[in-house]
């Protein structure tokens, strides 16, 4: 049963395999359909199900029934398809179901079909720039074509029913046959003698075609699919949304006289347990505003939404259209039933002749889907593991945009790097040719990166470490290892902040020095400490200590 409330059936009778497994194979699928609320997805188990009952017929030693399956034929089973996206479903639904048969809960065949399956790489990329701006080109004009029609349309039969056109003009006359159409869904014919019939008032409507007849006030099937081409690109919306979406509900923003929010119901299929639809609130602010599509999307379906209304007394729903078949494509169960001349929803018929029409490599839903999920940078209709783990990071245009920032990341953390680490020399002895300063000796303060106005350095001594002209010896170990222990004592007494801003870059040099000279030299210089060592460190600690 479906969550429209229709049955299907299935013969497990004709699943080649031996009776008493069909029976066992009946009785757990029974089991796993009390979850299912799509016939699609009891088909596609059934499906399943065959595919295994025909490997097992393959074996050696066909089973009879499911409680003579061997581990060693699941494993056999598991090595044909686990290669593949689709292969990795196949065992997940056939596993699903035989779980539910307590006699395979033991033993070496319950361990094998609790063996976890590697999760399904997804097959699909969101779209470069240049091809989302083709399809979103392609929909645009076409959709755009016909709301203008139908919108020019409208206009005059509003003033035909408002009685603003003479009487017996030709505008007059083309009104009152879109007033039949509006209630009838096709314009006036007449029956001819070889029993076909043809459009009436030919001169009045320009010609015969869709878009001169009944396509004045209805979209055709490919425009509504350009129309959802459009929303899923806008709003990331699965395709299967369009079936049952309820025509969105106006209610005036607060304080706003040129500005209205929708309520657009979004059917979650997956969330069961009755909470089938979550409520996004879509604003129509102006014209590049999102909520401008819904406005578009309610004016275009109108005349469809009415008519519906009238042959289908409580359908509102805002996938409507016209179409031009006197017998629809054989249609399941789980989509809603078509109410003639009407359709409801976008289906795989319709998804392929909008992609003939426009020469497009493919469907551009679910790409288009994942182009607006990746570009929005957040969770749309899932959660944000989903989101990270089967949108984003598997996804190459992400990957190739982030390779930019990512470069762009590291390099700033190399120019950070550098900034705190140790830039000068280590040396084994003092060169007297070298100036002393309180942290290191300068080879050359004439090329200092911190020139003083006077001439000479300007710089703090403490930033001498950052220097490359600074040279480091073992005299200078026992100071700068002391330095080191004060300005990491200092951490416990400032605010978090202070002392980060203060001393965490001479820290840091610090600790890099370190690293170099060797955590057991630092720690023994500290046994050479002097008295002038400790007074030239409280001096710096205490910025008394001028350059």
């Amino acid at each position: 049963m479906n969550k429209a409330g229709h049955s299907r059936a299935f013969d497990f009778a004709e699943l080649v395999a031996p009776e008493p497994m069909q029976r066992s194979l009946a009785a757990v699928f029974a089991v796993q359909a009390r979850r299912w609320e799509s016939h699609l997805t009891a088909y596609n188990y059934w499906l399943r199900l065959a595919w295994f009952t025909r490997f097992l017929a393959e074996q050696e030693h066909p089973p009879q029934d499911l409680d003579e399956v061997t581990a060693a034929m699941l494993k056999r089973w598991r090595t044909r398809h686990i290669g593949s996206n689709a292969g990795k479903q196949i065992l997940t639904s056939v596993r699903g179901v035989l779980v539910h048969d307590p006699r395979l809960g033991t033993g070496p065949v319950a361990e094998e079909l609790a063996r976890r399956l590697p999760r399904a790489k997804p097959s699909k990329q969101s779209f470069t720039e240049a091809e989302r701006e083709k399809v979103r080109l392609a929909a645009r004009r076409q959709f755009r074509t016909a709301l203008l029609r139908i919108r020019e349309n409208t206009l005059v039969l509003e003033r035909w029913r408002a009685g603003d056109l003479p009487e017996g003009s030709k505008e007059w006359r083309l009104g009152r046959i879109l007033d039949f159409l509006a209630r009838t869904g096709d314009v006036p014919r007449t029956l001819l003698p070889s029993g076909q019939t043809t459009v009436t008032n030919r001169g009045v409507l320009n010609g015969r075609s869709v878009d001169r007849t009944w396509g004045r006030l209805f979209l055709t099937r490919g425009e509504l699919t350009a129309l959802a081409v459009l929303l899923t690109d806008q709003f990331g919306w699965n395709l299967a949304v369009y079936d049952r979406m309820p025509a969105p509900t106006a209610t005036p923003s607060a304080g706003e006289t040129t500005t209205v929010t929708y309520q657009v119901q979004v059917e979650k299929r997956r969330a069961g347990a009755g909470r089938w639809f979550s409520t996004e609130n879509i604003t129509d602010s102006g014209a590049d505003s999102a909520g401008r599509l819904i406005t578009h999307a309610l004016e275009a379906t109108a005349h469809c939404r009415a008519l519906a209304a009238r042959l289908a007394p409580g359908t509102d729903l805002l996938m409507t259209a016209r179409s031009s078949l006197t017998r629809h494509e054989p249609q399941g169960l789980d989509r809603p039933r078509p109410v003639d001349p009407l359709v409801f929803g976008i289906s795989e018929g319709d998804v392929k002749g909008w992609v003939n029409h426009h020469q497009l490599g493919g469907s551009p839903f679910q790409r288009t889907r994942r182009t607006t999920v990746t570009r929005e940078g957040r969770p749309l209709q899932h959660t944000r593991g989903t989101h990270e783990s089967v949108y984003v990071l598997p996804d190459k245009n992400v990957q190739d945009s982030a390779q930019e920032v990512i470069e762009g990341g590291a390099l700033e953390a190399l120019d950070l790097a550098r900034k705190v680490a140790f830039a000068g020399h280590l040396t084994g002895t003092a060169n007297p040719d070298h100036s002393e300063t309180a942290t290191a000796d300068c080879e050359d303060e004439g090329t200092s990166p911190w020139p003083s106005p006077a001439g000479g350095c300007g710089a703090d001594f403490l930033l001498c470490l950052a220097c490359t002209n600074a040279h480091v010896h073992p005299g200078h170990h026992p100071r700068l290892a002391h330095l080191h222990r004060q300005i990491g004592g200092l951490r416990s007494v400032l605010p978090d902040r202070m002392w980060h801003q203060r001393w965490n870059d001479h820290w840091q040099r610090l600790e890099d020095l370190q690293r170099k000279v060797g955590t057991a030299a630092w720690t023994g210089a500290r046994g050479r400490l002097t008295d002038a060592d400790r007074e030239i460190v409280a001096l710096l600690l205490k910025d008394e200590l001028a350059p």
